[in-house]
């Protein structure tokens, strides 16, 4: 059980009613407290959850439809997403109870600060590194506009101008990344085929694939709800068409493709995670065709070559600037 669902039960009485839970872990908490539904943006923790409690959970970027009295969120990674949860909960809930948990070192008695603008909130708990925030609704805001939210940038290119379109809480919210903006530079040359962009962000690589290679299917695909909106907006932006699908990892991903290109994710909230990218490079292969190329963006103390090596084949570095590497492998 993850330690945040362990500071609710710890009060289960408040959470007896019709109750969201917002950005839940994929744990027994929905079957715990049978009367609530569950609202996730992480693709991966939804399917675990819509296995286990078909029909309980939503995957979105808004919260669902369905009716509820009191709702609770797990405080995620991004500031500036949190912000928008905030306001697209608290619209909901005039009058009502709103609640907000998270762990210590992910900052959330900062983020407390930020429930704030919608009435008084008390700390009610603090357990298992955690802390349990309340606040009863008494300045409900008008919905948020998520589109209103997203920040907008032209992404200078040798082939033209690119208007890039990021939601809250997107890697690399409003900006290009050094990794990605050196991935860009090293993109000629991929056979024609279908072209995948692994952890798309907000559609930088796939938009700029579809620019460059128009002949070729490209397909983005990311764990992040907010990042598939992102990518349709960047896509949208610019008039190009992809197929843009969520998915939770490598294993979301379709075969037969003639490239993978990527700057793989390794965080997860405010944790470290490197099994994502690690089992993109072990299964890469099962996901090119023959002769298929993966092309990828890595920090330079990664131990991937030999990662690389060992599932597909040999791996080249095109270049090595400002702390990342571009690798090169290719399958026989």
């Amino acid at each position: 059980m993850d330690p945040r669902s362990e500071v609710l039960l710890r009060q289960p009485e408040l959470f007896s009613g019709k109750l969201l839970l917002a950005g839940l872990p994929a744990d027994d908490l929905l079957g715990r407290l049978p009367d609530s539904v569950g609202w996730s943006w992480h693709a991966g923790d939804y399917q675990k959850l819509q296995a286990r409690f078909a029909g309980r959970c939503t995957f979105a970027v808004e919260p669902p439809a369905t009716a509820f009295d009191t709702a609770v969120l797990f405080l995620p990674k991004s500031r500036e997403l949190t912000d928008y949860l905030l306001h697209a909960l608290a619209a909901t809930l005039p009058s009502r109870l709103l609640y907000l948990v998270g762990e210590k070192r992910a900052g959330v008695e900062r983020a407390a600060r930020q429930l704030a603008p919608f009435g008084e909130a008390r700390k009610l708990d603090s357990a298992r590194h955690c802390q349990l925030w309340q606040l009863r609704v008494t300045n409900s805001p008008d919905a948020p506009d998520l589109e209103k939210l997203a920040q907008r940038f032209d992404l200078k290119l040798d082939d033209g101008s690119l208007a890039i379109v990021s939601l809250p809480g997107v890697f690399s919210h409003g900006r290009i990344d050094r990794g990605t903006a050196l991935l860009l530079e090293q993109l000629d040359g991929l056979p024609p085929g279908r072209l995948l962009d692994f952890g798309c962000g907000a559609g930088i690589i796939g938009a700029s694939l579809k620019r460059r290679y128009p002949d070729s299917e490209v397909v983005m695909l990311d764990v992040d709800a907010f990042a598939v909106a992102s990518s349709r907006m960047t896509l949208a932006a610019n008039g190009l068409q992809a197929q843009v699908i969520a998915g939770d990892g490598i294993d979301g991903a379709p075969g037969e493709c003639a490239a993978i290109v990527s700057n793989p994710p390794f965080h997860q909230g405010v944790h470290t995670h490197y099994e994502a990218s690690e089992t993109l490079l072990k299964r890469a292969a099962t996901h090119l065709r023959p002769g298929g190329e993966l092309r990828l963006v890595a920090n330079a103390f990664l131990k991937y070559p030999p990662l690389i090596e060992a599932h597909l084949g040999r791996c080249d570095t095109l270049i090595s600037a400002d702390g990342f590497r571009i690798y090169r492998a290719q399958r026989a």
